[in-house]
């Protein structure tokens, strides 16, 4: 019987970073621009009428599916993940999840959450003695 040192390896890759046909998991870089939240999703070679975003309380949620290629010929390699891909990204309080905007281009969804007005820094006027109820004190 043949041991193969590298299956415990692979084992643990699979557990990690999922298999071809159970992704685990949705490159994603987020930052702030000004006043827009802007989240990108790196998902090459997904149809975009299989990218489905919805947002619930303050939870993002992004699925999209590659799907599993049915074919009769010999496969050589199969490194691209297919299946099912779902990221969630828990938002903040601060933002204003009823004009969200999302677009797919060049296989990056790009998603621009504007900043709410209630979470805009603002200035507050001071008023001075003028017209207020202090009393002068005699000396």
């Amino acid at each position: 019987m043949r041991t193969d040192p590298f299956r415990e390896f692979d084992r643990l890759t699979q557990q990690l970073l999922g298999t071809a046909t159970r992704p685990v998991f949705m490159p994603l870089d987020a930052w702030r621009d000004g006043d827009v939240f802007r989240a990108e999703f790196d998902l090459p070679g997904i149809d975009p009428s299989t990218i489905d975003l919805d947002v619930e309380r303050n939870v993002l949620t992004v699925k999209a599916e590659r799907p599993v290629v049915e074919t009769t010929s010999e496969q050589i390699a199969a490194e691209r993940p297919r299946g099912v891909f779902s990221r969630q990204l828990i938002l903040g309080d601060n933002l204003d999840l009823d004009r969200i905007e999302a677009g797919y281009t060049h296989g990056v969804l790009q998603v621009k959450i504007p900043i709410a007005e209630k979470a805009k820094p603002r200035k507050i006027e001071i008023t001075t003695g003028a017209g207020s109820d202090q009393k002068e004190i005699a000396a």
